[in-house]
């Protein structure tokens, strides 16, 4: 009997693309919102293997201030260990996941605070996270950041929902 393997790796590769246009939208949500919170968690260890999985090889970042930034120099950064985090991390209960179809939109405000090239820092400031699905998963591909948010007032602490006039 002759093993035709480039067919079973064909078969296989389509049985998973099938199973992730299966998916409902509960189950997006679910795996979009695990996939940012390990993004989150690889950016404070400095993982840039980790980030290099998630990341969409045309990923780009775009911070309040109008700065931007590619995969690359997420990756570079990482790697160099320039920043030292004490939190990278999602403050609990303001993460919103909104799919539709290939696309979902991640929403949360985030705390950052640690020591960047020996400068301590800590700030908090709202976030959006584009990601897409592609035939091997979702691919985290366009990220923006609001400035840093002012540390006492009543909407630093509202989701973007409440915050509405």
């Amino acid at each position: 009997m002759k093993l035709d393997l480039g067919g079973a790796l064909t078969a296989a590769a389509l049985l998973a693309v099938a199973a992730v246009a299966l998916a409902s939208p509960e189950d997006d949500r679910a795996s979009v919102a695990a996939l940012d919170t390990q993004y989150q968690a690889a950016v404070k260890r400095n993982d840039a293997e980790t980030m290099g999985r998630i990341l969409a090889d045309d990923f780009v970042l775009v911070l309040g201030n109008g700065k931007t930034y590619t995969r690359q120099d997420l990756l570079e950064s990482a790697r160099a260990g320039k920043i030292v985090y004490e939190r990278q991390d999602e403050d609990e209960g303001t993460q919103i996941v909104r799919v539709w179809g290939d696309t979902a939109v991640v929403t949360a405000r985030l705390w950052l605070k640690g020591v960047n090239e020996g400068v301590d820092f800590e700030r908090r400031l709202w976030f959006s996270d584009t990601y897409v699905r592609t035939p091997t998963g979702w691919r985290y591909a366009f990220g923006q950041a609001s400035l840093p948010l002012p540390a006492t007032t009543p909407t630093a602490a509202a989701k973007p929902d409440e915050q509405r006039n």
